[in-house]
C-alpha cells in the first residue's frame, strides 16, 4: 500500500508542515520532554512521526549517538541497527500501544512497569500509545504519577483524535503538538514523492484533484492515489468521472429549473456510469457554500443561483444525506431522498 510503503522516514519528509517545524526545533533544543501529545485526525502524520522522533533520539549516527559528538544533524540515518529496526517494529527501546484495545488499568500498569526499565539498547526509551483518549480513568490515573516523574531516558508520545477526552491533569504534563488537517499543497508534495519513487508520470493538475478530495488526510490521498493506479484511471475526464465531480452543475442546474422526473434520472445515470455519491454530495455542497456567500456579497458571481431559502434548504437535505451514506444500503437513496424533499419542501412556500 502505497501510505505504508511510502511513510516520510526523516522529518524533513514529513508532509505536515507545522509539526515537522515544532519537532525539528524540540529536537535540535538542549533538553527533551519527556511526555508529548500528538494531536489531530486520522491520516496526518502523528504515528509516522512519532516513529521518527524515535529514530532520530536512538540514531547511531547522528547528533544524539554518543560516538558522534562532532554531527550536528538531528536527521535519523535510516541506515543504522537502530534506524533500521525500529522501522521493522522490532526495536526493544520502542514501545508501541493502541490504547483502543489495551485501555485498562492493567494494560497501564504493566506500561508503567515497562518504563521504569533502563534502555536496552538506545539511548531513550519512547512508549507511543496510539488513540489515547481511549485510556480509561483508572489508567489515566495510574499513568499520570509516572509523566510527573519520569525517568530521564522516558519518553511518551501520546497520540489522540480527540483531546477534549484526555483529562487536563495529563494535558498539563505533556506538550501539545497539534497536527492539522493537510493543505492542498502538502498533500501535493507528498502525493509527488510517491510519484517519483512509482515512476508514475501524473500531472500536477490530477494530483489536485485527487488532493481536493481527500479531506485533509495524508492516507486518504494516498489511497486514493492507488485506486487510481490500479484501476487505470489516470485521465482528468477518467478521475472526474470516478470521484463524481464531473457535471455537478448539471446537476445544480436541473434542481434549479427542470422538473424532479429529470434530477432522478440524472442520479441513476450518474450512478450507473461509476460516480461517487459522496463526493458529488461534498461538490455539491460546496457549489451550494459559495452561492451562500455570493447572496451576501462575498466571492464570486455564480452562473445561476437559488434564493437563500433554498439554498439552505438544500444544503440542510444534502447534509443530512451524506451523513446517511455508511448506513444506506444503496449509496443514492440518501441523495434521492434529499432531492424528493427539496421539491417537496419548496413546492409548499
Amino acid at each position: 500500500m502505497y501510505y505504508l510503503t511510502y511513510r516520510p522516514k526523516t522529518i524533513e519528509e514529513i508532509d505536515n508542515v507545522a509539526p515537522r517545524e515544532i519537532i525539528k526545533k524540540i529536537l535540535e533544543g538542549k533538553s527533551l520532554p519527556h511526555a508529548f501529545l500528538f494531536v489531530g485526525q486520522k491520516g496526518t502524520g502523528k504515528t509516522s512521526t512519532a516513529r521518527i522522533f524515535a529514530k532520530s533520539v536512538n540514531c547511531l549516527s547522528n547528533s544524539f549517538s554518543k560516538s558522534h559528538h562532532t554531527q550536528k544533524s538531528v536527521e535519523p540515518c535510516n541506515s543504522c541497527a537502530h534506524c533500521k529496526s525500529i522501522d521493522k517494529s522490532s526495536f526493544p527501546d520502542v514501545v508501541e500501544m493502541d490504547a483502543a484495545s489495551n485501555r485498562g488499568i492493567n494494560e497501564i500498569k504493566s506500561l508503567i512497569k515497562e518504563s521504569s526499565f533502563l534502555p536496552i539498547a538506545g539511548s531513550y526509551r519512547i512508549f507511543i500509545i496510539d488513540e489515547a483518549h481511549m485510556i480509561t480513568s483508572d489508567g489515566f490515573n495510574a499513568l499520570l504519577k509516572t509523566l510527573e516523574e519520569p525517568s530521564p531516558t522516558v519518553i511518551f508520545i501520546l497520540a489522540t483524535t480527540n483531546m477534549e477526552k484526555v483529562p487536563k491533569t495529563v494535558l498539563s504534563r505533556c506538550i501539545p503538538v497539534v497536527f492539522g488537517k493537510a493543505k492542498k499543497d502538502e498533500l501535493v508534495h507528498m502525493l509527488q514523492r510517491i510519484c517519483r519513487e512509482e515512476k508514475l508520470n501524473i500531472s500536477k493538475e490530477i494530483l489536485e484533484i485527487i488532493a481536493q478530495h481527500s479531506e485533509g488526510s495524508f492516507r486518504d490521498a494516498a489511497k486514493l492515489l492507488e485506486e487510481l493506479v490500479i484501476l487505470n484511471r489516470l485521465k482528468e475526464d477518467e478521475i472526474k468521472s470516478y470521484l463524481g465531480i464531473r457535471s455537478k452543475e448539471n446537476l445544480l442546474g436541473i434542481l434549479h429549473a427542470k422538473p424532479i422526473s429529470e434530477a432522478l434520472v440524472w442520479i441513476d445515470e450518474f450512478i450507473h456510469t461509476g460516480g461517487s455519491t459522496k463526493n458529488l454530495i461534498e461538490e455539491l455542497l460546496s457549489q451550494l457554500h459559495l452561492m451562500l456567500l455570493e447572496k451576501h456579497k462575498v466571492g464570486v458571481k455564480m452562473p445561476f443561483s437559488f434564493s437563500l431559502q433554498e439554498i439552505m434548504l438544500l444544503m440542510k437535505v444534502l447534509s443530512e444525506a451524506y451523513n446517511s451514506l455508511r448506513h444506506s444500503p444503496l449509496e443514492s437513496i440518501p441523495l434521492e431522498m434529499a432531492v424528493v424533499e427539496f421539491y417537496s419542501k419548496r413546492s409548499e412556500k
